[in-house]
């Protein structure tokens, strides 16, 4: 009886790590330390690259990569998760930074981390799965886009006249400036991005973006060449993350920040439960998802308090950390203690680091998240109306911003969606059907009373198909009318009151009506209609030759009447 009512292992609200620790034991700890430590080394100049397109400090994202990866490794649903800063959030954050300033970023990230936690607590992990696939292709590759061009001033070392912050704004500057290129710039970028791309074909255990930090790095200094570093346009910093309050709460600032907060929360959200499900095929394991929606909330809540920046699970170093023995949380706290470690003691270096070397970094983190082979495969296969959303959803994204592209990809998707199921709805007499010999309900093996009329409606009952059976009946040459709905699985509030039309019109006209094989929820519907009162319970028949026996008596009635 306990294993009837216990609840899915995916909707507990209890953290992986409690959990996996019944079972753990020397061997996988020196493991996990392992991968925690490989990890944070190819978190290092992730972090602070996202940190920089993100428009904040450097070393905002350590913090993120510190509180929010170790946040997520202690309470989350997965046992794998890396969790800090992600590409899909750069120029979320750039835009609130430029627009509303740090304080801003800092409020909007802990609404968005209440909201996904009360979205776990309310067990809403499995709602992302309706957002449709081409919605998430769509902002994915708007993002990398965004990501992409934004770098470019960097890479060539250009010098813009204003600081544009839109997408389109900045391809317009770019055009503008091409003649400030930099060519010892554009040198070490092109080196960089040789770097990235080759040396995982040669060794793959050193991370790539680790090499080209170090490379660019060194043919800057060394050669003095003219070329932007981060020292040279921010101040480093190697202390830890400290408690950083926000200024100025009111309740007009929360109202005026939540449309931030739904974007960060949505699309961290999305990505966090994307990246369990990438890591649950990678380990044969299965994540709790509304327990990782209440980490990635406390996680969010602790990186923007402790001067991080937006967080979510980050699938490249979840992938990196199954791949390097990674098979706890621990791996992941690891992995934060170790970039914190890093933080303090070699920070100053990174003062060193070149810019084109960081948008090479940012153009490769762009190009892997961007899922170019999904559209490829998307328009070599999907219906048209698929790939409108997604290139609606793309568009949007660059043009204007996530949270338009988002709810104009929803709104299409469901009007697209409403259309496919309105066609596929029908109702229609049985004198319409060409049976089959073989169907044991057949119209072929079945005998009609003379006095009755048979429709059947196919597909969902709702609005949008109102049309399609709202005028069924367009004779009263009789005494029964029975409707067979076995396949009609579910019925809304437009279907009711049409079906109650149809039922007053046969009361005005002295027809009966008789139904065959309602299933549940359309059942649920009609009795709370008062269906049952208006036709009779014994007028519901749970298979059409029941129906018919009782059509039968009907018109017998009828006639020992007349």
């Amino acid at each position: 009886m306990a294993a009837a009512t216990a609840r899915p292992t995916e909707q507990k609200l209890k953290p992986k790590l409690f959990s996996v620790m019944k079972q753990y034991n020397k061997t996988q700890f020196v493991q996990d330390v392992t991968a925690g430590v490989i990890v944070a080394i190819i978190a290092l100049p992730l972090s602070i690259a996202l940190a920089l397109a993100s428009g904040v400090k450097p070393e905002q994202g350590l913090y993120t990569a510190i509180v929010a990866g170790f946040l997520v490794s202690f309470f989350g649903g997965s046992r794998v998760q890396i969790a800090g800063p992600t590409a899909a959030f750069a120029t979320i954050v750039a835009g609130i930074v430029t627009e509303q300033g740090t304080d801003a970023l800092v409020l909007s990230t802990i609404l968005a981390g209440i909201l996904m936690i009360v979205m776990g607590v309310l067990r809403l992990g499995a709602l992302i799965k309706y957002i449709p696939g081409t919605i998430t292709t769509g902002f994915t590759f708007g993002i990398a886009l965004t990501i992409l061009i934004g770098q470019i001033k960097d890479f060539l070392g250009l010098t813009f006249s204003t600081s544009p912050v839109e997408t389109v704004d900045k391809v317009i500057e770019i055009v503008r400036s091409l003649g400030t290129l930099n060519w010892q710039a554009l040198l070490v970028g092109v080196i960089s991005l040789a770097v990235l791309i080759l040396w995982p074909k040669k060794l793959e255990k050193i991370p790539a973006s680790l090499i080209a930090v170090i490379v660019g790095s060194a043919i800057v200094k060394l050669c003095h060449m003219d070329v932007n570093t981060i020292g040279t346009l921010y101040t480093i910093t190697n202390a830890p993350p400290h408690l950083t309050l926000p200024a100025g709460i009111t309740l007009g600032k929360i109202r005026a920040l939540l449309p931030n907060a739904f974007t960060i929360a949505v699309l961290a959200s999305v990505e966090s439960l994307l990246s369990c499900v990438v890591a649950d095929g990678m380990i044969g394991s299965k994540h709790r998802s509304n327990m990782e929606l209440v980490a990635q909330g406390i996680a969010n809540i602790g990186s923007a308090l402790f001067g991080g920046i937006p967080a979510t699970g980050a699938i490249a170093r979840t992938a990196a950390n199954v791949k390097n023995g990674g098979r706890t949380p621990i791996a992941g706290m690891v992995h934060s203690i170790v970039v914190l470690v890093i933080l303090v003691v070699l920070m100053k270096w990174a003062a060193l680091i070149p810019m084109p070397t960081i948008a090479a970094i940012l153009f490769i983190v762009a190009y892997n998240m961007s899922g170019w082979r999904n559209i490829r495969n998307t328009v070599r296969t999907a219906p048209k109306s698929d790939i409108a959303v997604l290139f609606v959803t793309l568009t949007l994204t660059v043009v204007f911003d996530l949270v338009v592209a988002i709810g104009a990809g929803l709104v299409m998707a469901a009007m697209l969606f409403m259309k496919r199921m309105a066609d596929v709805t029908e109702a229609h007499t049985w004198v319409e059907v060409d049976d089959e010999d073989t169907d044991p309900d057949s119209i072929l093996l079945k005998k009609i009373p003379a006095r009755t009329r048979v429709y059947e409606i196919n597909g969902p009952m709702f609005f949008a198909a109102a049309d399609k059976y709202k005028y069924m009946l367009h004779d009263w040459d009789i005494d029964v009318l029975c409707i067979r709905m076995r396949n009609v699985p579910a019925i809304d509030a437009t279907g009711v009151e049409a079906l109650l039309q149809i039922v007053k019109r046969c009361e005005r006209h002295g027809v009966k009506v008789v139904f065959s094989h309602v299933n549940e929820q359309p059942m649920h519907a009609m009795e709370k209609a008062g269906f049952v009162e208006m036709v009779g319970q014994e007028n519901f028949c749970s298979h059409i030759d029941t129906a018919l026996a009782r059509c039968g008596e009907i018109e017998a009635a009828i006639t020992a009447k007349a």
